[in-house]
C-alpha cells in the first residue's frame, strides 16, 4: 500500500560528534527541554491558534491522575504518520522536538509547508505519560499496580502494554490503552516512538548520541520490517547529518513493546532512543530528534522513502559499551 503510493509520489564538532551549538539548536533561541503540564497545554493550543487550525489539538483521554493526554495533528495528505513522545515520563526530549515540528509544519503558509501538509497527515501523541513526567519516573502513576512490567506501588511501564491481543478497554496500563485506541482510529502507515537511553560509546570510543531499531518480533511481516528499516535509514541519515553518532538499539522481541506491536499490526514501526548526554547537549538532542521527524515526513511526502535500500539498516553499527552512570542520568535503561 504505502510502497506503491510512495513510488507514485516520487514522480511528482565537538567531542561527541555534534555540530556547533549555533547549528545544532532547533531555533534561534533555546527550546524548553521540559515544559510543565500547564506549559505544554498552553503551547499546543497556542500553536492551534497561530496556525489557524492547521494544527488540530485534541485530548485522547486522561491519565490516572486526571491529566490530559494530547494529540496534535497537522496535514491532510493520504500518507499517515504517528509520532509518540515520552511514554516513559523521565525521557523528555522527544516532546519539545514534537512541539518544534508542529510549529515548523503547521504555523506557516510557505509553498513547502502547504505542499507537505497536502501529502502527509502527521499525528503526534505529545507526552503520552503526563503523570510519569510529573513524578519524574519511567512508569505511569498507579500505586495499586502489581505489574508484570513496571514497579509495584508506582505504576506500569506503558511501553510493555501495547499487545495487539489486548483490547484498549482491557489494558491495565491506562495510557497504553489510550495510545492503542488512538492508533486504531488514526490507522497510520508509519509509527515512530521517541525515548531516551543512557550513555554509550561505539567501538572507536566515540560517544553515541542516539540509537534506533525496527520490529524484531518474528511475527512481523517481512514487508513491514522492510518499511521500518527504510524509515530507520532515513532517520539515521538525518540525525547523522545533524551531527549525531547513531547506532542500532539492542531491543527485545516482546510483542507488548510499541515498536513490535504496531509492526504486528502492519505498520512501519520504529523506535528512536536519544542518549541522555546531560544539560549541555539537550538542545542538540532536541534538534536531532526534530531532524528525524522532518526527514521521515519529507521522505514519505516526496516518495523518496520508498526508494531506500532496507539492507542499509543492517549496516548501521551496533550500540557499544555503557559509560559509568553520571549523576542525574537515567536509572533504568532496559530494552525500549
Amino acid at each position: 500500500m504505502i510502497r506503491s503510493t510512495l513510488t507514485g509520489l516520487l514522480a511528482a564538532v565537538a567531542v561527541l560528534g555534534f555540530v556547533s551549538p549555533a547549528q545544532a539548536t532547533p531555533r534561534d533561541r533555546p527550546v524548553d527541554p521540559r515544559p510543565s503540564t500547564a506549559e505544554l497545554a498552553w503551547a499546543l493550543h497556542a500553536l492551534e491558534w497561530r496556525s489557524r487550525g492547521a494544527v488540530d489539538v485534541s485530548e485522547i483521554g486522561k491519565s490516572n491522575q486526571g491529566r490530559p493526554v494530547w494529540s496534535a495533528r497537522v496535514g491532510h495528505g493520504p500518507l499517515r504518520i504517528l509520532y509518540i513522545t515520552q511514554q516513559h515520563g523521565d525521557e523528555p526530549l522527544g516532546t519539545p522536538a514534537a512541539l518544534e515540528f508542529l510549529r515548523e509544519t503547521g504555523a506557516g503558509h510557505s509553498k513547502y509547508q502547504r505542499w507537505l501538509r497536502s501529502q502527509v497527515t502527521v499525528d503526534i501523541i505529545v507526552r503520552a505519560n503526563p503523570d510519569g513526567h510529573e513524578q519524574n519516573w519511567r512508569y505511569n502513576y498507579d500505586p495499586d499496580a502489581q505489574p508484570e512490567y513496571g514497579e509495584a506501588g508506582k505504576g506500569y511501564d506503558i511501553n510493555r502494554y501495547h499487545d495487539p491481543a489486548v483490547a484498549p478497554e482491557d489494558n491495565p496500563a491506562t495510557e497504553a490503552g489510550l495510545i492503542q485506541a488512538h492508533h486504531a482510529g488514526f490507522d497510520p502507515d508509519i509509527v515512530v516512538d521517541y525515548h531516551m537511553q543512557g550513555r554509550y560509546v561505539d567501538h572507536e570510543g566515540r560517544e553515541i548520541t542516539a540509537s534506533l531499531m525496527w520490529p524484531t518480533h518474528p511475527g512481523v511481516a517481512p514487508a513491514d520490517v522492510a518499511l521500518a528499516k527504510q524509515i530507520s535509514v532515513v532517520a539515521h541519515r538525518a540525525m547523522t547529518e545533524a551531527g549525531g553518532n547513531v547506532t542500532q538499539y539492542p531491543g527485545g522481541d516482546y510483542q507488548g513493546i510499541a515498536r513490535n506491536a504496531y509492526g504486528l499490526l502492519g505498520k512501519g514501526s520504529v523506535l528512536i532512543e536519544l542518549s541522555d548526554l546531560g544539560a549541555e547537549h539537550e538542545q542538540a538532542q532536541i534538534a536531532s530528534a526534530l531532524s528525524s521527524m522532518r526527514a521521515i515526513a519529507r521522505g514519505a511526502a516526496d516518495g523518496s522513502l520508498g526508494t531506500v535500500d532496507p539492507g542499509a539498516a543492517e549496516r548501521i553499527p551496533p550500540r557499544g559499551e555503557p559509560l559509568p552512570r553520571a549523576a542525574g542520568a537515567l536509572l533504568v535503561d532496559s530494552a525500549d
